[in-house]
């Protein structure tokens, strides 16, 4: 799985008021080429998302963000997540991700998280938030001392900025929701959701 998500570099991350939209919003990232989807935890909709979206399109590959409490680990792999993703590091969520037996990328922005990652086994970090932490200099500046490390940067990326970030090598991939605008998907424009993919991917 993280050999294929260094291959496509891009994980959409998904605020899904309504689990009604899940399905529409997974083909249409599919339809634009994109083949991972990352469920936050920011609504109530989320595992019930995560649900139908690891159900009917086994193809997407399905994770859950904004990952905050051992519950919510629990409710996201019980709905089929296949990675869990948090905005900070929580001892407790990461522990609880090895007992579940799956991968989990927790956001770190300073050299002592780095290190408390690595200390728990952990090697592909959430950069987040990305442009506020520093952004591409930064990266380059750490990646120096911490060469076993790769990151996901988050926050802040846009199709103007997503380049300076892949070009770097110590970048596995960068995640952000300008893929899917939660405009967008309250809308239902799965067409604008499918071009703005495929703008991504180009």
């Amino acid at each position: 799985m993280l050999k294929k998500l260094e291959t496509e570099k891009l994980l959409p991350v998904l605020v899904i008021e309504n689990a009604e939209d899940a399905v529409p919003l997974a083909r249409a990232l599919l339809a634009g080429g994109l083949s991972f989807a990352e469920v936050t935890f920011r609504t109530a909709a989320a595992a019930q998302s995560i649900r139908r979206i690891a159900e009917e399109l086994p193809q997407i590959t399905v994770g859950a963000g904004t990952v905050l409490s051992v519950e919510q680990a629990n409710a996201a792999v019980e709905a089929g997540a296949r990675f869990l993703v948090s905005p900070g590091f929580n001892p407790a969520v990461v522990k609880e991700a090895a007992r579940l037996g799956v991968p989990i990328f927790p956001g770190c922005i300073t050299p002592t998280e780095f290190e408390t990652a690595m200390a728990f086994g952990i090697k592909i970090i959430k950069f987040f938030p990305a442009e506020q932490a520093g952004g591409v200099d930064f990266l380059k500046a750490v990646s120096g001392p911490y060469p076993e490390l790769k990151f996901i940067p988050t926050g802040g990326i846009n199709a103007g900025n997503l380049g300076q970030y892949l070009a770097l090598n110590c970048v596995l991939a960068c995640g952000g929701s300008f893929m899917a605008p939660p405009k967008l998907v309250a809308a239902g424009d799965w067409d604008g959701i499918s071009r703005l993919a495929r703008k991504a991917i180009a």
